[in-house]
């Protein structure tokens, strides 16, 4: 049962995690022209490698239609791929393309020379420790089920 302190503890650091996660989202200008379901579907795509349309609605919580027409617009932009699965021919296989893959470490390299220069701006030496001691237990909290 979480104690007082806890609770205290988790009110502040939500919307403090969530300020800075929006934050990076929003400092990505290879990201503007993506929606946030769009953005997440190209970081399944990279996580996963292949999947199929049914797989990423499923994964997003959408509509096999919704997920039509984003697939639908990341193709059109040349972002993913659209391969016949040879096992099952009514089956799409769906993956990032060439320029999917670099738009997505281009954002990444965004966001992270950002918040590098942040770090080193905003944090004192003894704040960049904190930070750095911080990574284990926030790692924790990402994977609590």
């Amino acid at each position: 049962m979480p104690s007082r302190k806890q609770d205290q503890l988790a009110a502040q650091l939500r919307p403090v995690l969530a300020r800075l996660v929006r934050k990076l989202r929003k400092l990505s200008p290879a990201n503007e022209d993506l929606s946030q379901s769009e953005r997440s579907v190209l970081v399944l795509l990279d996580q996963h490698g292949e999947l199929l349309s049914a797989e990423l609605a499923v994964m997003e919580k959408m509509t096999p239609q919704s997920m039509g027409q984003l697939l639908q617009h990341l193709f059109s932009l040349h972002l993913i791929t659209r391969t016949i699965s040879p096992d099952d021919k009514r089956k799409i296989i769906i993956a990032l393309s060439k320029a999917g893959k670099e738009r997505i470490e281009r954002v990444r390299k965004e966001r992270d020379e950002w918040l590098s220069y942040a770090i080193s701006s905003a944090c004192t030496p003894e704040e960049q420790a904190i930070l750095q001691a911080a990574i284990a237990p926030l790692s924790k909290l990402v994977d609590f089920e």
